[in-house]
């Protein structure tokens, strides 16, 4: 079986922590700051981040549009945090100056979680990853609102005024999640991902 090459989006956030991850669970992992550099991978991490810098940055590179076509024609992607107010094709509480890439069927509430004062860590059981809860990181974080017929809903919280809200989902080739598995040893949301470039899911 071919390794699959997945670029990381490298105009800011959790990037180095996203190729560790990626490399560990077999993929080859590179950084993406150009076109050229997007035209070369398989499928592509959205990292965690601030998503209106992320997206200001995409615009100057001339990376926005050419994003959009990729994920539009199937490219497998996943976004973490910001990643997620990224492929959402629509954001709730958005600064003016917020582009999304879009793609999937969602409506995310950018920083819906609080401010940087209230991140938290808990455990979550994660619709399709085996091996038992998985402990999730979660700083300014998203969630979804409201999820279109053909995305599936992968994790909620359990637990507090947050409970029931979507914190991580799949719709075909797109795979997102407010939280952070970066962050934390746990690298089965990118063999996960991994698995989904390669199609045995």
């Amino acid at each position: 079986m071919t390794t699959p090459v997945v670029g990381v989006l490298a105009l800011q956030g959790d990037v180095p922590e996203h190729v560790a991850a990626l490399t560990s669970v077999g993929a080859r992992a590179v950084s993406v700051r150009t076109v050229d550099e997007l035209a070369s991978v398989d499928a592509l991490v959205l990292p965690g981040g601030e998503s209106t810098t992320i997206s200001r940055l995409a615009r100057i590179f001339g990376l926005l549009e050419p994003l959009r076509a990729r994920v539009r024609d199937g490219m497998p992607t996943y976004g973490s945090c910001a990643g997620m107010i990224l492929l959402a094709d629509e954001v709730l509480d958005a600064r003016a100056d917020q582009e999304s890439i879009g793609g999937m069927d969602v409506t995310v509430r950018r920083n819906a979680f609080g401010r940087q004062v209230a991140s938290f860590e808990t455990d979550l059981d994660v619709l399709g990853i085996p091996g038992g809860p998985m402990h999730a990181v979660f700083i300014r974080a998203p969630w979804i609102e409201r999820a279109g017929p053909s995305v599936q809903t992968l994790a909620t919280v359990d637990a507090g005024p947050a409970a029931g809200r979507i914190v991580a989902a799949r719709q075909g080739s797109l795979l997102a999640s407010s939280f952070h598995p970066e962050l934390t040893s746990d690298t089965r949301m990118h063999a996960y991902f991994v698995d989904m470039v390669r199609g045995q899911r």
